[in-house]
């Protein structure tokens, strides 16, 4: 699990893991929706990333941290799409062996585009719940390898942070990330 409150320090750690193998992503202003909201939006354009998604930075992050045993033993995510694809783009990249687990009702573009970064993609249940089952049972139950999961959005908030006009360019290492909140999915995540 996470530790909790997520700290500028991880954060940073995590962007600087990262850098230089991920898209630096711009923010740019969004006037028609500031104008809506009634306050000063800003869009970070995280289609510009190769697998088109910013979970492309947490399995990167997370893959890097794996020691050389885990890296040769291999991966497994459960994911019906774009973590998918950016677990399978940089486990490729790094020379890891990668499982993906979709439920069997994933698109078969999401399906197809996994399989071109790379992974083996094993269909099992009918449920996101489902897949994850499959995905998270002892490796004798399964023909996969070590579960990798989590850090999904590790260093986005500094990429905002780094991007975004009047904020702060380098927060304390100490404090919870501020102003940015973090996503629910990044609080409740499981990393192995």
């Amino acid at each position: 699990m996470y530790d909790l409150p997520v700290t500028a320090a991880a954060v940073g750690d995590a962007a600087a893991a990262i850098a230089g193998a991920i898209a630096r992503t711009p923010t740019i202003a969004a006037p028609a929706l500031s104008e809506l909201a009634g306050a000063e939006l800003h869009l970070k354009l995280e289609t510009v990333h190769r697998t088109g998604s910013f979970k492309e930075r947490g399995a990167l992050n997370k893959l890097l941290r794996l020691d050389a045993s885990r890296r040769r033993a291999g991966v497994v995510a459960m994911s019906a799409g774009n973590h998918a694809q950016g677990v399978a783009y940089h486990a490729r990249r790094l020379g890891i062996p990668a499982t993906i687990v979709m439920p069997e009702g994933t698109p078969f573009i999401k399906i197809d585009s996994t399989e071109a970064f790379g992974a083996t993609v094993v269909l099992k249940g009918d449920s996101l719940a489902a897949a994850r089952e499959a995905a998270d049972a002892p490796p004798a139950r399964r023909p996969m390898r070590s579960p990798v999961s989590g850090d999904r959005c590790s260093s986005t908030p500094m990429t905002i942070l780094m991007s975004s006009p009047g904020r702060a360019r380098s927060p304390s290492s100490s404090s919870p990330i501020s102003p940015i909140s973090i996503p629910s999915s990044c609080r409740s995540a499981a990393a192995v």
